[in-house]
């Protein structure tokens, strides 16, 4: 098939998918084959270094990575401070609170920064390459990742006080009537 004939195909495929909307499959597809190539990349890297895999990974493991894979998609994804990151692919909108900002994409006709925007800018999106990052962490370098995601496992957990000490502040202040 030619590469008119082609083109032409995936166009049409385009519409079909999304009569009445944008959205940018090309980019997708570069998406998905770098996540397919940073996976390949970390397994080849595990087989070349001979780093036992282990057959079941241990229950706190898993929470540790869950809670850091929150805490870093977040981070990435939200925080105000790693905007500079995510710049050239969204555009800010508004503060959400708790150091958070909501970005929108740049829709600049590249279907590959459109899809790049969506990634960086989405915590459940982003947290997929977080998760297979740590873990290829947890098989080639157990303790660093481990304490990386410690560190940020208390980041998650210090969050959550912050937010549960300032809805106490906020009710014992609200609840708080000075008779005088």
């Amino acid at each position: 098939m030619s590469d008119t004939g082609l083109r032409q195909k995936a166009a049409r495929l385009r519409r079909a998918y999304a009569p009445h909307e944008h959205r940018p499959l090309g980019g997708y597809l570069v998406a998905m084959g770098a996540y397919a190539g940073v996976t390949g990349a970390l397994a080849g890297l595990v087989k070349a270094t001979g780093r036992p895999v282990p057959e079941r990974p241990a229950p706190s493991d898993v929470v540790l990575l869950s809670i850091a894979t929150h805490k870093l998609s977040r981070l990435l994804s939200k925080d105000a401070v790693t905007s500079p990151l995510r710049a050239p692919f969204t555009r800010y909108d508004r503060p959400i609170g708790s150091g958070e900002v909501m970005e929108q994409v740049r829709d600049s006709g590249s279907p590959t920064r459109h899809a790049i925007g969506e990634l960086l800018s989405c915590p459940f999106c982003l947290a997929v390459w977080v998760a297979t990052g740590l873990t290829g962490g947890l098989v080639l370098a157990p303790r660093l990742t481990r304490l990386v995601a410690t560190a940020l496992t208390a980041v998650a957990a210090s969050d959550f006080l912050q937010m549960a000490y300032a809805t106490a502040q906020q009710a014992a202040e609200g609840g708080h009537h000075d008779d005088d």
